[in-house]
């Protein structure tokens, strides 16, 4: 069994991958919409740049991230010296890196269910007088709503399992930015540690599938509820 410092990579794990998800959904949704729309201009630009942290190396994303996060980084510079704040080698820094990899996955399953809405009935909340927002929170967003919960549960599974991005970004620095994968690489590469990874790599594992599991029960339900 673990003491309660070897449970601290499960306990912030949770914590990065909610925060992080969590963070994500709003523009993941105002994007997925953006996308769904069949005359978008740029269209095929915005799903490049969307896209681009699912094909990329996570070391070069993190790395990338670094540049721009750390205190020499154009964001993270102003944010130290004006806020006294820092984003790199921090908690926050795990859940931006874990959020900018689990982005991609929940923007394309929040777009797949806004284009499974019936545009009819789009349609006809407009006829009857809604503006565009009304049709979108009255009409949209409930029907899209199985999809989106999907999607966040498939971005919360990603966040748990992040590394590469992670390490580069927050480092591995045990009960402040050390998560699960971070301590599994850490307990592999300690003499007598084989026990830890294996406990760390069991959780990490029921956790991932236990939610993924989930996403597809949801995804299935809306699929027999178009039918």
């Amino acid at each position: 069994m673990l003491n309660a410092a070897e449970w601290a990579p499960v306990f912030l794990s949770f914590q990065v991958a909610f925060i992080a998800t969590l963070f994500i959904i709003p523009p993941a949704i105002a994007v997925a919409w953006l996308l769904s729309r069949p005359r978008l201009r740029g269209r095929l630009l915005i799903e490049t740049l969307v896209t681009a942290p699912l094909v990329l190396p996570p070391i070069i994303t993190g790395y990338l991230l670094l540049l721009l996060l750390g205190r020499g980084g154009l964001v993270g510079g102003w944010l130290h010296s004006t806020l006294g704040f820092d984003i790199a080698f921090t908690w926050i820094g795990a859940a931006v890196a874990a959020g900018v990899l689990a982005f991609p996955l929940v923007v394309r399953a929040v777009q797949l269910s806004f284009e499974s809405v019936d545009r009819r009935l789009e349609g006809a909340s407009r006829t009857l007088g809604a503006s565009p927002w009304d049709t979108f929170f009255s009409v949209t967003l409930p029907l899209a709503a199985p999809g989106i919960l999907a999607g966040s549960l498939l971005g919360f599974a990603r966040c748990l399992g992040e590394f590469g991005a992670t390490i580069v970004l927050a480092g591995n620095i045990p009960g402040q930015t050390q998560t699960i994968p971070l301590a599994v690489y850490s307990a592999i590469n300690t003499p007598g540690g084989e026990q830890k990874a294996m406990f760390l790599l069991v959780i990490s594992i029921a956790l991932s599938i236990g939610a993924l599991v989930i996403s597809q029960l949801l995804t299935r339900k809306k699929r027999r509820a178009r039918t």
